[in-house]
């Protein structure tokens, strides 16, 4: 048998933490709100989780409402004020429900977790004082993946374990929360971001990134992302990607956002309404809408050919034709609603695998008649 002597000698340095490059950050992490006062709307939910932080008295709770829209970031940025930098580690356990679905997560991971009693508060060494409750908190996210037998499992470990760990269930639809998960949670509800609240948060991104971003980019930015804030920053970011790589950088266009975001751009949308009979004010002059009177099934077939010569996806030109006639001032409600079961019709056979290009020149001949 052989034996070893350890080698004595100093004890190496603890490895280095782990930091990002702000540079190298996607921006959506890098302007992920850090206190709950920087989170954009939602005020009713930001007034009363700024209560918590003076009671610190935090129930079960269940945040839901449309993507990109502040959910997992006011949990995030709530707990870090609750617990300090220090303890936020090991108060905080997130996990993604869409990979960890399973029953035997919540047995396993999340009840291991949920026992353990919270270690005593250390000194934050930031040097600031921080709430630290005596308990730990459990971020669900996307837990309307979850399994219902992992919810049912749910149920007693949120009960018997409530005087130590809270927990926090973050989805996009509430209704798929079981109903005895979802009574014993305070729900609050986030809704899409108006316009205004949008467009402070990237006006404020831009400038200070020193992007020349005018007020039509932004309002660009804004009707592309549909009130989800998160998919407003990354079109942004791309964007500024994009007027970068040439010297000197080219300024950025609401057109380009539009190709980014994978939309059907104004103008091409306007045309092709124009042609259907519905025309777009300020677009066309008066020779071109006594043109388009005499529309015939070869312009209208033309068009459609051009349109996906170009690519441009068949559901996203409907979503935006529907956006024109819905919206359109001289059109009756009952032309409106004649085209309503047109797109209707044309989404359900697109949705089934129909070919793309016939359900477009169907929709739009049918949506010609009802105009016309």
């Amino acid at each position: 048998m052989s034996f070893f002597t350890p080698k004595t000698g100093p004890t190496p340095d603890p490895a280095p933490k782990h930091t990002v490059d702000p540079a190298l950050q996607p921006w959506v992490e890098k302007y992920r709100p850090k206190t709950i006062d920087e989170v954009s709307a939602q005020e009713h939910t930001v007034a009363v989780l700024r209560k918590t932080l003076t009671s610190t008295n935090l129930s079960h709770m269940l945040f839901y409402g449309p993507p990109g829209t502040g959910k997992t970031s006011t949990i995030l940025a709530l707990a870090r004020q609750l617990f300090g930098p220090d303890n936020f580690r090991n108060r905080v356990l997130e996990l993604n429900a869409s990979d960890e679905r399973g029953i035997s997560i919540v047995r396993e991971k999340i009840k291991n977790f949920a026992r353990q009693t919270p270690r005593a508060q250390a000194v934050a060494s930031d040097g600031k004082s921080y709430p630290c409750p005596p308990y730990k908190i459990i971020i669900l996210d996307e837990a309307d993946s979850m399994t219902q037998d992992a919810q049912g499992a749910l149920r007693r470990i949120m009960e018997t374990y409530a005087r130590i760990t809270r927990f926090c269930l973050v989805c996009n639809y509430v209704t798929r929360i079981i109903e005895p998960l979802a009574s014993r949670c305070s729900k609050f509800r986030f809704t899409p971001l108006d316009s205004k609240s949008s467009f402070s948060r990237l006006s404020y991104i831009a400038t200070t990134e020193h992007i020349d971003a005018n007020p039509a980019v932004i309002n660009a930015l804004i009707s592309t992302s549909s009130g989800d804030l998160r998919r407003a920053i990354t079109y942004l970011q791309s964007a500024s990607r994009l007027s970068s790589s040439t010297s000197p950088p080219t300024p950025i266009l609401p057109f380009d956002i539009q190709e980014i975001a994978g939309v059907v751009p104004d103008s091409v949308i306007n045309k092709f309404s124009g042609i259907l009979g519905v025309e777009v004010e300020d677009v066309m002059d008066t020779s071109d809408s006594l043109q388009q009177k005499k529309t015939s099934f070869e312009s209208i077939n033309k068009e459609v050919k051009s349109l996906m010569r170009e690519g441009y996806s068949a559901t996203q030109i409907l979503s935006q034709l529907h956006d024109v006639v819905v919206l359109h001032p001289t059109l009756t409600s009952r032309q409106k609603s004649l085209c309503a079961l047109v797109f209707a019709e044309a989404d359900k056979a697109l949705c089934d695998g129909a070919d793309e290009e016939l359900w477009i020149l169907e929709a739009g001949l049918r949506i010609h008649k009802a105009v016309s």
